[in-house]
């Protein structure tokens, strides 16, 4: 690198190391946060996944019902490790708790 991409480069202070570092390095080792999410039976999810519902879920503010083997496809990870973002149809903004899905 040159003396003039250093300087014009942004530092983050990663809490981790106690250290400055370059917001490209942080970026590059995946910043750290990357929270494991487990299914009901143990499996490890990521965005994009398929799962299935193991029990009957009520979905409260819109008077509907899940039922156990509904298939949620395209989940988004939230950073709690026990939360799923995902979408069906008729709910908007449906968050699922990882411990009630399987993976498929």
């Amino acid at each position: 690198m040159t003396d003039a991409a250093t300087a014009d480069e942004d530092y983050v202070y990663d809490e981790a190391t106690g250290e400055w570092v370059p917001a490209s390095q942080l970026a590059a080792d995946g910043g750290g946060d990357a929270v494991e999410v487990r299914d009901a039976v143990g499996n490890v999810l990521a965005d994009g996944d398929s799962v299935t519902l193991i029990k009957d879920l009520t979905v409260k503010g819109a008077n509907q019902t899940l039922k156990r083997g509904t298939v949620i496809k395209a989940i988004r990870l939230t950073g709690d490790a026990q939360e799923i973002d995902c979408r069906y149809e008729g709910i908007k903004g449906l968050v699922l708790r990882a411990e009630f899905v399987r993976k498929r």
